[in-house]
């Protein structure tokens, strides 16, 4: 009974399974499949068995409605297949009617369509033509503004473009034309001031290659109108008084005022030729520049720019070449470009409005001036040629004047003439020192010989010179002075004549140019001539008759100074007797090169006494002298002799002079070769020979060589030798020593210390003449007795020397 009741339960339970297993979807089958395992055991076996008795069902289910629906299923595939060929033919017939209702709508559709774009388009051209009749002047304007821009009428295109800023554009404001319009302007405008300041930045360049020929052409006219002046101020001053000369017209007229017609006409023929800045330049591009700039309202940034870069011309104008001092075209081409600058700066100034003022003017002019002074300033100083100094000067003169004529102020370059004057000098006096050694080498230093009369103007045309005594003379004669002296004299008023050069258009008076002229002739005197003469005198060619008649040329130059005066003053017209006249220095200049010549005399003089007193041979151990005077000193005395008989043209004081030096340097020599520190030993042989020269000094001096000598006072320059000698040739030491500091001593010029010195060289003599002689003198008692006398007086005469040192 319970497997039943089981089994029931068990049914449908399984039921239950399948029908959640039909209705759970696929996914969610795995818990309802699980629980037909976790039932009782054969579940599974019994579940198999029910699932399969569930699918027979459905299969027998499906087959009943199958079989129900079958006839049905035939019946209406039958219609669907009749239907078709019905639908086969209603699809052509659609798609026929459907191409004629197409094909004839198309010429509709089209028509439509040109309808409505025709309208279209008539709406759009009168919306056109209204708004095209608003922008054709705009348009109009704005091509009429290209085309001034393409004839460069910029001006012409400012005044368009601000009619179109103020009056077409706002009417078209809208259009993306007029925008672009709008923002061309601007870089319309730029490229207006871009193109002015391009003609701008030509034109300076064009000025700055014409400056030199605008300054040379401008320095041509100021010097023409410097000529006119200075011709018609001479007619003025000198219309009285003239010869009259007749014209070709039959007409008198003064040889000055022939003059000055003659000048003028010239320059009328040259008038055409000179060209004005006007003519060499074309200053509109600055006009339309600076007038362009003020429309834009940007005045000052043109003026500005303008400024600047003629500044940048200007310092480039001031930098000069840097050999521009080796040529006078280099000054030349310096200053015509200076003046070309500064003719236009006046020319722009005088016809512009605000560009440039005259303070900016003066401002520049300032420091251009200081510029081209510091220039000129140096490289004058770079200057040898003198006439290239001059030249230098006249251009300074022409470049000042014309700048003077167009209002700039020039004082301080007349000042700068007065430092290059100096410099100018300084060629000068260069150039002459050369002139003067060139002189004073070919000068064969005779005096000058004259066959006849005509010769003797000649000289006397060159130099003045004047002598009674000569004049008394009958020809062939000879002048004192030689071929230098008018030679140098003729080179000293050249030089004169070269300094007044410079002086000439200087705006300075006669007085100022008297005063520069003696100042500048007082250098050449006492500076360049003086140390011409000074070198001349000490080299080593030019003997003692050289001297001899350098010393007279310079008394014939001293006396022709007044000459030279003289001639200033005839160039000047300034009389010597004015107070600030300044006086010529050549007499002093003279006097110390012939005080010079004298000092070189004694000096040569006494050189040649050393040179003979060189030749010296003497035997200092002789026993016996020779019985004459030396060779050497006999030499000596002959060409002392000859020597003084060349000073006969000298002055009287300066002879004498040169025989007394002479004498006393013969005997601070001879005195000297005594005291000889190499010499150790002296025989009484030695000191009678050297007696015997020592008189044949003192009859040279007796004959009176030189005349004008009072008494012995030639003879009193070998008193120290005498008395020296005497005294060693006689033995007096008693007397010596006991008349040492008397007034009335017999040897008062005898020098303790010297008569030391010698007498020991004597002593030392004495011993070695005996040892020779007898090698047992010693033990003679006259010999023992001489060298105890002598050590006697050698002790004395030492406690003299003693007593001078320390009571000096």
């Amino acid at each position: 009974a319970s497997l039943p009741s089981k089994m029931a339960e068990s049914l449908p339970e399984h039921e239950r399974i399948l029908q959640e297993i039909e209705s759970t979807e696929t996914a969610c089958v795995g818990p309802t499949l699980r629980s037909v395992y976790d039932d009782q055991p054969n579940a599974h076996q019994k579940f198999m068995e029910k699932l399969d008795a569930c699918i027979r069902n459905h299969d027998r289910e499906i087959e009943k409605m199958c079989n129900f629906h079958h006839q049905g299923f035939v019946d209406a595939i039958t219609e669907l297949l009749k239907v078709r060929a019905d639908a086969e033919k209603l699809k052509v017939q659609v798609t026929d009617t459907n191409r004629r209702l197409q094909d004839a709508g198309k010429e509709v559709i089209a028509q439509t369509e040109e309808i409505i774009q025709c309208r279209l388009q008539q709406r759009n051209i009168t919306t056109v033509v209204e708004k095209l009749q608003l922008c054709l002047p705009v348009l109009e304007m704005y091509s009429k503004l290209k085309e001034q821009m393409d004839v460069k009428r910029y001006y012409s295109a400012l005044k368009t473009m601000k009619q179109l800023e103020n009056i077409c554009f706002p009417r078209v404001s809208q259009y993306r034309f007029c925008q672009i319009m709008i923002e061309n302007l601007p870089k319309l405008r730029e490229e207006i001031k871009e193109i002015s300041m391009s003609d701008l930045k030509d034109f300076l360049e064009s000025i700055r290659k014409h400056s030199d020929k605008i300054g040379e052409m401008a320095m041509k006219q100021a010097q023409q109108q410097k000529t006119f002046n200075t011709a018609l101020q001479k007619q003025n001053n000198l219309r009285y008084g003239r010869n009259l000369y007749i014209n070709n017209d039959g007409v008198p007229e003064t040889r000055n005022e022939m003059v000055l017609k003659q000048n003028l006409e010239e320059e009328e023929e040259h008038e055409d030729e000179v060209l004005t800045a006007h003519d060499l330049v074309d200053f509109s591009p600055v006009y339309r520049c600076l007038h362009i700039y003020s429309v834009l309202g940007d005045a000052e940034t043109f003026e500005n720019y303008y400024r600047k870069q003629r500044r940048k011309q200007a310092r480039l104008v001031l930098q000069p070449q840097s050999n521009m001092h080796e040529t006078v075209e280099g000054y030349r081409r310096y200053f015509s470009q200076i003046v070309g600058f500064f003719v236009v700066e006046d020319h722009i100034l005088h016809v512009t409005q605000g560009l440039i003022t005259r303070a900016y003017t003066d401002e520049l002019w300032n420091m251009a001036l200081s510029k081209i002074i510091a220039v000129l300033r140096t490289h004058s100083s770079y200057c040898t040629d003198p006439d290239l100094v001059l030249e230098l000067k006249n251009l300074i003169v022409v470049f000042a004047d014309t700048l003077q004529g167009y209002g700039f102020p020039v004082n301080r370059l007349f000042d700068l003439l007065f430092e290059i004057r100096d410099q100018y000098n300084e060629t000068l006096l260069k150039k002459w020192a050369v002139l003067f050694r060139d002189i004073f080498e070919a000068d064969n230093y005779s005096p000058i010989p004259v066959s006849n009369e005509e010769e003797y103007k000649i000289v006397i045309s060159k130099f003045p010179f004047q002598d009674p005594e000569l004049d008394k003379q009958c020809f062939p004669k000879k002048l004192p002075m030689s071929q230098s002296v008018p030679q140098i004299y003729i080179q000293v008023k050249e030089f004169i004549y070269a300094s007044l050069k410079f002086s000439e258009s200087l705006h300075r008076s006669s007085t100022e140019i008297d005063d520069m002229l003696r100042k500048s002739t007082n250098l050449l005197l006492t500076r360049t001539l003086s140390s011409c003469l000074q070198n001349l005198i000490k080299k080593p060619h030019i003997g003692l008759t050289e001297l001899v008649q350098i010393i007279i040329n310079t008394t014939h130059l001293e006396q022709a100074c007044k000459y030279l005066e003289d001639f200033i003053t005839n160039i000047t017209n300034i009389s010597q007797e004015t107070v600030h006249t300044a006086r010529l220095y050549g007499l002093s200049t003279f006097k110390d090169a012939r005080h010079a010549a004298e000092g070189e005399i004694y000096t040569k003089l006494n050189q040649k006494i050393d040179e003979f007193i060189q030749l010296a041979d003497y035997d200092w151990t002789m026993t016996e002298p020779d019985g004459r005077a030396s060779g050497y000193l006999m030499d000596l005395i002959n060409f002392l002799r000859s020597t003084f008989q060349v000073f006969t043209h000298l002055p009287g004081k300066v002879a004498q002079t040169a025989c007394m030096s002479a004498c006393q340097h013969l005997s601070t020599s001879l005195m000297q070769m005594l005291l000889d520190n190499d010499l150790k030993q002296i025989s009484m042989g030695a000191i009678q020979q050297f007696n015997l020269d020592v008189i044949q000094c003192e009859l040279f001096a007796s004959s009176e060589p030189v005349p004008g000598f009072q008494g012995e006072t030639l003879q009193l320059a070998f008193i120290d030798l005498r008395q020296l000698l005497d005294l060693f040739m006689v033995w007096d030491w008693s007397t010596y020593l006991a008349d040492y500091g008397q007034p009335a001593s017999k040897y008062l010029r005898v020098n303790p210390s010297t008569a030391l010195a010698l007498l020991e060289k004597v002593h030392k003599g004495m011993k070695d003449l005996s040892k020779k002689n007898n090698i047992f003198a010693q033990f003679r008692k006259n010999d023992r007795d001489k060298q105890k006398l002598i050590e006697t007086v050698v002790r004395q005469l030492r406690g003299l020397v003693n007593g001078m040192a320390q009571h000096p």
